[in-house]
């Protein structure tokens, strides 16, 4: 039996569906990089992935959307293990600990992640499709924290805790992402963090 709050592991059709989705916004990626967003079609992107330009509609509904990556599934996937961890956990700790499967999955793909920061920063007519996505995850977040902590979604708390937990966590990404020497992600994750804890004290000052 499945715990309350947490997804039942995939079978073997989801596990395809995501390799297949996986596949095709790597293509996207890498034929981006090397050619630009304007030189490249939802047929070639297709082809890459060794698929028809059919089964790309059936995961994406344009090429930009392949390309900023899967917010939809990246929230509710976040959102359930949030609501897993138990009620009496700070709110801080418990959006830590449902950020490890994120942080694992990002570690594992850190060239590909990387590789979609970079086509994102030079094709900035991608950013209205990534803030949205954005925006749309946040909202999820916003309302399982408002659960947990017993007050409307329409409560100040819950967009506040959810803005600068995501700003802690992108904080980290970036700094592991711009220097391969840098420390494991999760110990730039777990710095950021307890720096939020300790109410964001100047360095040296804690």
């Amino acid at each position: 039996m499945t715990p309350a709050g947490t997804e039942p592991a995939p079978g073997r059709r989801d596990r395809k569906k995501r390799r297949t989705r996986a596949t095709l916004a790597e293509a996207a990626l890498r034929l981006v990089a090397e050619r630009g967003l304007a030189q490249v079609t939802v047929e070639e992107i297709s082809e890459a992935a060794d698929v028809s330009p059919r089964t790309f509609f059936n995961y994406f509904a344009c090429k930009d959307e392949a390309l900023v990556g899967d917010h939809a599934g990246d929230a509710k996937r976040l959102v359930a293990r949030l609501a897993a961890v138990p009620p009496e956990v700070p709110v801080l700790t418990a959006l830590r600990a449902a950020l490890d499967e994120v942080i694992d999955e990002v570690r594992a793909e850190r060239e590909l992640w990387c590789l979609r920061m970079d086509v994102v920063a030079r094709n900035p007519a991608l950013l209205p499709r990534l803030l949205a996505g954005n925006a749309e995850a946040e909202r999820a977040i916003v309302e399982v924290v408002a659960a947990r902590v017993g007050v409307d979604p329409d409560h100040g708390y819950p967009a506040l805790v959810t803005a600068v937990t995501g700003a802690a966590l992108r904080t980290a990404m970036a700094r592991w992402a711009a220097r391969p020497d840098q420390p494991d992600l999760a110990a730039l994750v777990d710095e950021a963090f307890a720096a939020l804890a300790a109410g964001l004290p100047p360095p040296g000052k804690s």
